[in-house]
Formats: structure tokens, C-alpha cells, sequence
């Protein structure tokens, strides 16, 4: 899955799930260090887990962040899939 992000500086997320489990992110723009970590983080956890852990992070003020869209993309698929 393919999320056009917004709010932020990254401008896409790229997931893949299996069983509900996150098994691959990867962000497109943002700040590098940051949404590979965030991105390694999350590998190998439980999708509804990881979308509770970071729905709502801010950023620099903004009402969202990378995290927070992260968040959000993860319950898109997750909707798509139910």
C-alpha cells in the first residue's frame, strides 16, 4: 500500500502487512534519520499496537507528524483489509 501523507514533511509511506503484522515501511521524504527509525521500530509489530504507540504524535506545532501519519496509513490498510 501506497499513503500519500500530509501535513508533513514526508510525502509518501509505503507499507506491507501480513496477518496484521507489520512487515515492511518505508517513508519517502521527511527527515531521514527519523523515519528510518521510526520504520524500524515498528518492523515485526502488531499493526493495531503500533497505530495506538503513535496516533496523535505532533510535530514543530503541526496538528500531525510522520509518526502520526504513520499511524493513520496503518488503519487505512486495515480497514481496506477487513
Amino acid at each position: 500500500m501506497v499513503y500519500k501523507t500530509f501535513g508533513v514533511c514526508s510525502k509518501e509511506i509505503h507499507l506491507e502487512l501480513e496477518n496484521g503484522v507489520i512487515k515492511e515501511v518505508s517513508f519517502v521524504g521527511g527527515c531521514n534519520g527519523n523515519t528510518q527509525g521510526v520504520a524500524a521500530l515498528v518492523k515485526g509489530m502488531n499493526a493495531k499496537e503500533a497505530i495506538s504507540r503513535l496516533k496523535g504524535i505532533k510535530c514543530n506545532g503541526r496538528p500531525t507528524s510522520c509518526p502520526d501519519q504513520l499511524a493513520r496509513a496503518l488503519e487505512e490498510y486495515l480497514e481496506k483489509l477487513s
